[in-house]
């Protein structure tokens, strides 16, 4: 097994379980409370980060946990598990199947290790560094698209977007073949498993981004913000195939 197989055998485990609490409230007509930030929570949120951070806390009390709902645990050690039990709080609440768990590990700040499940689906998307990734037990790879006008855009939704970077949407949107804008992790695991080939997010935190790097990247793929530099604490993420990443850039700043 290799250095981080333990670890991502792990994580699958977990984000499954926690995968199982959220479906026991999905399409229940849940009533969500109101964060700080104005993003909604629900006792479903809370229930699987609960599990999520038991699980590390019972097999690694020695590792540090930073997740959206409770916050740092063990900020100083060196493995860092990064959770979001629901990416996508608002679809879950429509009842809408594009929501995931995301568990992902950093070490030494490096994020080595990253799982997506999406228990409404039944899809499972994991990888570790070095290792490749995988989609529910098979090798996962990012499309070969390498022509802007023949690739499929997603993002979220651009009333979200800062206006800035709606006008670098709207630079981009004219020149490809398709878009579609229910976003989210969902919209990451789009490109890496070859479904689409560029995906934006204009806002993000660390733990949106810290399970996607590694399945992005060992899908062949590029994770990074949107001047094209890797980053997981950027605030916001671009994804593509990797062939097209150039041209995305191009095609957002010529008009800039």
């Amino acid at each position: 097994m290799s250095r981080w197989g333990a670890y991502l055998d792990f994580a699958v485990e977990i984000a499954w379980g926690a995968g199982r609490i959220t479906l026991r409230y999905f399409q229940t007509h849940l009533v969500a409370e109101e964060k700080a930030d104005r993003s909604p929570v629900t006792i479903a949120d809370r229930e699987a980060e609960a599990y999520l951070r038991a699980q590390i806390q019972r097999h690694y009390p020695d590792h540090g946990i930073i997740g959206e709902e409770f916050g740092a645990h063990q900020p100083a050690s060196p493995f860092q598990w990064v959770l979001d039990p629901i990416d996508g709080t608002r679809s879950f609440l429509c009842g809408v199947p594009l929501y995931g768990v995301l568990v992902g590990m950093l070490y030494e700040r490096e994020p080595v290790v990253g799982v997506a499940y999406f228990p409404a689906l039944e899809e499972l998307v994991y990888a570790a560094r070095g290792e490749g990734c995988r989609w529910n037990g098979r090798p996962a790879r990012v499309s070969r698209t390498d022509r802007l006008s023949d690739a499929v855009l997603l993002y979220t939704d651009p009333r979200g977007f800062p206006e800035e970077k709606r006008r670098l949407l709207e630079h981009l949107r004219p020149q490809v073949r398709l878009e579609r804008s229910w976003g989210d992790a969902y919209g990451h695991v789009l490109v890496a498993t070859g479904r689409a080939d560029i995906m934006l997010d204009p806002v993000m935190n660390l733990w949106d981004c810290a399970a996607l790097y590694p399945i992005i990247r060992e899908a062949g793929g590029t994770f990074t913000d949107w001047r094209g530099r890797p980053s997981i604490e950027a605030g916001e993420a671009l994804s593509t195939n990797g062939h097209l990443l150039a041209a995305v850039l191009e095609a957002m700043y010529a008009s800039a």
